[in-house]
């Protein structure tokens, strides 16, 4: 406990010092070795292995994105991040979807080509790209990909090797677009939906993502263990710095973790303990679920009075329960995706009222 406390007080106070390179000390906080020597020398329940963990810890969680050891972002992450978790699908026979885990090379082509497939099957009205979880340090890929939405030349992407600019095209996708993210999206994959935000492109579905959209290197250290350092920061198109507290989704849902990760991997799971979903920014009520039958479950009281009163269901009504229950099945119940659905859903309704 007293090893807490003062290691607690000592991130207080040394918390104005870690700032980027260049900005200006606040106050005139304590020396970092000299705390640290008093506490070694007087904190007598605290060991040298204890003290050093506490300092190394404090001094990557206050630096934030700038530095941190490697492997440890992947923690949590459905299919580690890999590009193996791409995947693709079509729900309501009219939506796009397509989920990315790393931005690296040729993500651009690999996702031009997965829609012209789902496109050549489907009348597509809008897109959902989900990089919930998504990683990536490849920026020259993030800016490729991104690319793909532009028809004409526009600013995208700084990243240490001069502003990229997007080509002219006359194939640029132009359909309506969901972007969901978490925070858990990092790195190349924010930047890219950063591009997309600058450049008022889609809308951005679920929670701030990571914060961590940064060039780095990495150094070995004397334990084997990896620290990525950020040598220099990701500029968006318009020179902004891409903020080290991640991008803020323009329609806030956050589900509990471990919800979320379920969801993630079958977006028509029932959890049996419910949805736990909270500070939408949005009408809550049909967050959950979209194209949702309303379900009621008949009583033993109610069957009772149902045959008394000549009530019960005829012989087509089995079929009518199956039919029922299997359009159920198709039930969408990620929060974050539910939204995005409907959101399009709803597009699509304001285009076809503005083309008649």
């Amino acid at each position: 406990m007293k090893l807490k406390v003062f290691v607690g007080l000592w991130l207080v106070s040394f918390s104005p010092l870690v700032g980027w390179a260049g900005e200006a000390v606040t106050n005139d906080a304590p020396d970092f070795k000299e705390v640290y020597e008093l506490l070694r020398g007087n904190l007598k329940d605290a060991s040298e292995t204890e003290l050093n963990r506490a300092a190394v810890q404090g001094l990557l969680s206050q630096l934030k994105s700038r530095a941190a050891l490697t492997g440890e972002s992947k923690e949590g992450r459905p299919g580690g991040g890999s590009d193996s978790s791409f995947r693709t699908a079509v729900f309501d026979e009219s939506y796009a979807y397509l989920r990315i885990g790393q931005i690296g090379a040729g993500v651009d082509q690999q996702v031009l080509t997965a829609y012209q497939q789902l496109a050549s099957s489907n009348r597509i009205k809008g897109v959902v790209f989900d990089l919930r979880f998504a990683d990536g340090q490849d920026y020259a890929a993030a800016t490729a990909l991104a690319d793909l939405f532009f028809s004409t030349e526009k600013p995208l992407l700084d990243y240490g090797d001069g502003l990229k600019k997007s080509t002219a095209k006359t194939n640029a996708f132009s359909l309506p677009l969901a972007v969901l993210v978490n925070r858990q999206t990092t790195g190349a994959a924010e930047a890219f939906a950063g591009v997309l935000r600058q450049a008022s492109i889609g809308l951005l579905i679920g929670t701030n993502t990571a914060g961590k959209a940064t060039m780095g290197k990495e150094f070995a250290l004397k334990n084997g263990q990896r620290l990525r350092i950020a040598t220099s920061l990701i500029k968006l198109g318009n020179g902004q710095i891409f903020p080290a507290v991640g991008l803020q989704p323009d329609i806030h849902v956050e589900v509990n973790p471990e919800d979320e990760q379920a969801y993630f991997e079958d977006a028509y799971k029932i959890l049996q303990k419910g949805a736990r979903v909270s500070n939408s920014a949005t009408n809550q009520a049909n967050l959950s679920v979209t194209n949702r039958l309303p379900h009621h479950r008949t009583t033993e009281a109610e069957l009772v009075r149902m045959h008394r009163d000549g009530e019960l269901p005829d012989a087509d009504a089995p079929a009518a329960r199956s039919r029922e229950n299997e359009a159920s099945l198709h039930v969408i119940y990620d929060p974050a995706l539910a939204r995005a659905i409907d959101l399009l859903k709803g597009l699509s309704v304001v285009q076809q009222f503005r083309s008649i």
